[in-house]
């Protein structure tokens, strides 16, 4: 394996501003009224978290390889602006899984239901027989004022924030931070990030012990490098890991996160992102110190 492999996310589609409603569904698609369960699919996988599935067409006839699209509606009843992520996955009729992708709908307001459209792809060329059906396989919400922004505008903070979706080999996983400077001014960083690990609930889970460096994890040269003061000036980037292993015994019950909420040195604001760590019952996590990109 090597040391890191940092991948950049899937860019968050920022959408704005509710469906229409009122119209009249296109043909072909199957919309189920509220509160009844005519959508093809288990009632988990139709709603979860405020994200609820409200239309399935079947497989299109005139596309290769074939299309489903689900029309879907997030509904935000907490008291403050929330950015979802949801990933779908395109199932064909006997359950399995065709395709899967994500899509991100940011800042639902209090209150607010906002309503897209998803479209997967099948992985057979010939579908038309198979109505097919789309479920919600996960969904991912964090405080739209901590929510990191990889497209847009620059944050106040004159930085952005990113997980990638990692490495892993032989229950070893390694998955990267990346700071840009996308402000105007000089960016310091000294050390290492601050982590809080956050269960699905978003609550703090305080029994995982997080190392600054490899902590006996694995042997990683990056991770046990000394810390050294780190300047970004505009335009450049900086990157950090997280470390673990997913190993299992009979010493307690699995222990999964899918939030931590990082800030890039003392002081600075907090960005909540989803590395999904599965910590099995190793109860360990390592952190590696920041260290400038090289020049592009």
């Amino acid at each position: 394996m090597r040391a890191v492999t940092f991948t950049a996310l899937v860019g968050a589609l920022f959408l704005t501003a509710c469906g229409t409603q009122g119209e009249s569904p296109p043909s072909g698609v199957n919309v189920a009224a509220p509160g009844s369960s005519a959508l093809p699919g288990a009632t988990e996988d139709l709603a979860q978290d405020g994200v609820r599935i409200t239309a399935i067409s079947g497989w299109s006839r005139h596309e290769t390889p074939p299309v489903i699209s689900a029309e879907f509606e997030v509904a935000n009843r907490e008291s403050e602006p929330f950015t979802y992520t949801i990933t779908f996955d395109a199932l064909s009729g006997s359950g399995a899984v065709l395709e899967n992708t994500k899509q991100t709908v940011p800042a639902v307001g209090p209150g607010q239901t906002v309503k897209r459209t998803v479209r997967l792809n099948g992985s057979s060329p010939d579908l038309r027989g198979d109505k097919g059906r789309v479920r919600i396989a996960k969904v991912r919400r964090v405080p739209s004022a901590e929510a990191p922004t990889e497209n847009g505008p620059c944050p106040s903070s004159g930085v952005r924030l990113t997980v990638d979706d990692g490495d892993a080999a032989m229950g070893l996983r390694v998955v990267g931070l990346h700071l840009t400077n996308c402000g105007t001014r000089a960016y310091r960083l000294d050390g290492f990030p601050l982590l809080q690990l956050l269960d699905e609930d978003r609550k703090p889970v305080p029994a995982v012990k997080v190392f600054k460096g490899s902590g006996g994890i694995a042997t990683m040269p990056d991770f046990d490098a000394p810390a050294r003061p780190v300047v970004l000036e505009p335009g450049q980037t900086a990157n950090t890991a997280l470390m673990w292993r997913n190993t299992t015994d009979t010493s307690g019950a699995p222990v999964n996160i899918p939030y931590v909420r990082v800030r890039a040195k003392p002081g600075a604001g907090p960005i909540m992102v989803t590395p999904e760590l599965d910590l099995g019952t190793t109860g360990k996590l390592a952190v590696s110190p920041w260290k400038k990109d090289p020049p592009r």
